[in-house]
């Protein structure tokens, strides 16, 4: 299915949805932990010149939402908690053509758009949800999809015969990776915390699975290098997806095939310290690189390839998408606690 064909078939002309009606909404109007999540009314949002009123049916809870929480991403103060969804339009902006009433769209990287029962999304960030995919699965797999989908088709491109070390396999990202990079003829070693979570990357695809944090929570980084120097039989991986930093990162560096990449694409456990770049030579002149998505989206022609692969591999079944737990909106805080805990696996999402 693609995208760029005009999408699906257009809703008889919007109905425009009274702007006097309030909604709930979580907000955050200082920085800190997840206490100063909190549940507000206020009034629903009017679609605007380019943009579409979306009535959220689910909403992806993201690191990035714990980083502008506490401050770590300066974000202006008071702001709607979120920035990934999935629902219905209910509404849409003067001149507005490409999308109508009733059509299912999802979308990432939209401030504002997520802990909330109705959400303004610029048209130009809204994407069609085929028929075949519920809208939760849609929301569970728009960041995280785009992002693993750019970490193998962009990033370090997947080649048949490569070995990977996917970090943090049983998470969100991680289960996509691991699909992927197998689908692609990668070998993949994984790095789990549990047994259990070991099992999920394996059936995700993992070849190997190397478990980096002891039962009491310490991380092992030198049994996870010679645990992987072992099943490389000392030659190395080809390629570090590292979303975890700080923990993990020095051993990563140590496990490379000379001229390997490291793709650091997030900091779970704490950001990674300033490094001399001398390191990168020491290593075997391997290379690194620290990604985001916003990076690989450049234009909407760009946010419609990677979304519509990733949503059509999710319909056709070659794309299995993992939700870990779901929340009502007045358990954002539960959310937030569960997933800066690391013990969750695959997508949280918020229910509206």
């Amino acid at each position: 299915m693609s995208f760029g064909d005009g999408g699906p078939s257009r809703s008889p002309p919007a109905v425009r949805v009274p702007h006097n009606r309030t909604m709930r909404a979580v907000t955050v109007s200082e920085h800190g932990g997840p206490e100063v999540l909190r549940l507000t009314e206020q009034d629903r949002p009017r679609a605007g010149a380019n943009q579409v009123v979306v009535e959220v049916a689910a909403a992806g809870v993201n690191f990035i939402d714990t980083y502008q929480r506490s401050g770590a991403y300066p974000v202006s103060l008071p702001y709607v908690v979120g920035s990934e969804g999935a629902g219905t339009v209910v509404d849409v902006g003067e001149d507005t053509t490409e999308l109508a009433t009733g059509d299912r769209v999802a979308w990432a990287m939209v401030p504002g758009s997520g802990a909330c029962e109705y959400a303004a999304i610029p048209v130009d960030r809204a994407v069609p949800v085929p028929s075949g995919v519920d809208l939760s699965v849609a929301a569970a797999v728009m960041l995280q999809g785009m992002t693993a989908h750019y970490l193998v088709q962009s990033t370090h491109r997947a080649q048949p015969g490569q070995t990977a070390l996917v970090h943090a396999a049983a998470g969100g990202v991680g289960l996509l990776l691991c699909q992927m990079l197998s689908g692609a003829g990668v070998r993949v070693i994984g790095t789990t915390s549990t047994q259990d979570k070991a099992e999920r990357a394996q059936a995700a695809g993992a070849h190997d699975i190397v478990r980096y944090r002891a039962p009491d929570g310490e991380t092992a980084g030198v049994d996870l290098v010679t645990e992987v120097r072992r099943l490389t039989d000392d030659h190395g991986v080809d390629v570090v997806y590292d979303g975890v930093g700080k923990a993990t990162f020095d051993a990563g560096l140590e496990v490379l095939k000379p001229r390997g990449t490291m793709v650091l694409f997030g900091a779970a456990s704490g950001p990674v310290p300033p490094l001399d770049p001398q390191t990168l030579n020491t290593a075997g002149s391997v290379f690194l690189t620290r990604p985001s998505l916003a990076h690989y989206l450049q234009d909407r022609e760009e946010l419609l390839w990677r979304a519509s692969d990733v949503l059509t591999a999710v319909e056709r079944g070659d794309l299995s998408v993992s939700i870990g737990a779901t929340y009502e909106l007045d358990r954002v805080a539960d959310a937030h606690r569960d997933l800066e805990s690391g013990t969750t696996s695959g997508k949280l999402l918020l229910l509206p």
